[in-house]
């Protein structure tokens, strides 16, 4: 009985350490491999995502994109811009 109570307890945290990763992997992480000196500043990318019609709510590095979050036609987006020329990566919808 012991056993079986251990084993389920080691099963069940095995499955949620995979959800959980699997829920960080849900962004897009590789831009450029340019070292961060040589990127052009995180505004600049705000700037073209609000040029582009986005609400811009917020921005982070994420791996080696900026990632802007925005609001267009009340719908939340992710936009992964690379730092290197600015140029849009990958979006996506949420």
């Amino acid at each position: 009985m012991r056993v079986r109570v251990i084993l389920s307890a080691v099963l069940a945290a095995g499955v949620l350490g995979l959800a959980g990763s699997a829920a960080l992997a849900d962004g897009y992480k590789t831009c450029t491999k340019l070292d961060k000196a040589s990127w052009k500043p995180a505004s600049d990318a705000e700037a073209k995502a609000k040029a582009a019609g986005y609400e811009v709510r917020r921005s982070k590095v994420e791996g080696s994109c900026y990632e802007v979050y925005g609001v267009k036609e009340g719908k939340l987006y992710e936009l992964f811009y690379s730092p290197e020329d600015l140029s849009l990566k990958h979006t996506i919808a949420k």
